[in-house]
């Protein structure tokens, strides 16, 4: 069996790529929830052994050197706390979040772009109170109007977001993949259901 999974390895390089580490900061609180805080396995075992992680979860399947062999990690947590940004940065991909990857004018989800709401031709500035996600066709129907000229309104209105909010926002777009090992961290201060 030893020598199956040795063989596999080196016909298929890319197999172990599969078990990827839940990140925990000291709190044991995911660093972030969207995207996930994870890292590589290799990654995982690297600050195992550097003893900058406790681990705190394994995966069944193991990795072997010459000296050692160890269980690949899937929870480790980090031995020194890493203090959480206080500012939220405005990116692209923050604004999807904040606006729950939803049009802000009609609610459809998809392909998204983001529109000025007062139009940058109008004295309008890329800002989180003036910019929201929008989709193409209702972007395009505004065009460079203003809202009252467009027809269109606003679901909620634009604001910068504080940075625990955005984490918790995170939370509501799980990742396509999760381990069951993972779930006692993810959603441990979630309210339980009645």
């Amino acid at each position: 069996m030893d020598g199956d999974f040795r063989s596999d390895f080196v016909r298929e390089p890319g197999a172990l790529k599969h078990f990827p580490a839940l990140v925990l900061n000291a709190d044991y609180r995911p660093l972030s929830y969207y995207p996930l805080s994870l890292w590589p396995w290799q990654e995982a075992v690297k600050a195992a052994w550097l003893d900058r992680v406790d681990i705190v979860s394994e995966y069944e399947e193991v990795v072997r050197s010459p000296s050692t062999e160890i269980r690949i990690p899937s929870v480790v947590v980090l031995k020194d706390y890493v203090k959480p940004q206080k500012r939220v940065a405005f990116t692209r991909f923050n604004l999807f979040l904040r606006d729950e990857f939803s049009c802000q004018y009609c609610g459809a989800r998809g392909d998204l772009t983001f529109d000025h709401v007062v139009p940058r031709a109008r004295g309008g500035i890329t800002s989180w109170q003036n910019v929201v996600a929008a989709c193409s066709p209702c972007n395009l129907r505004k065009g460079s109007r203003l809202l009252k000229h467009s027809g269109l309104s606003l679901n909620r209105i634009p604001r910068q977001p504080e940075a625990e909010e955005l984490r918790n926002m995170g939370r509501k777009f799980p990742p396509n993949y999760m381990h069951d090992s993972w779930m006692d961290f993810l959603y441990w201060d979630a309210e339980l259901e009645a």
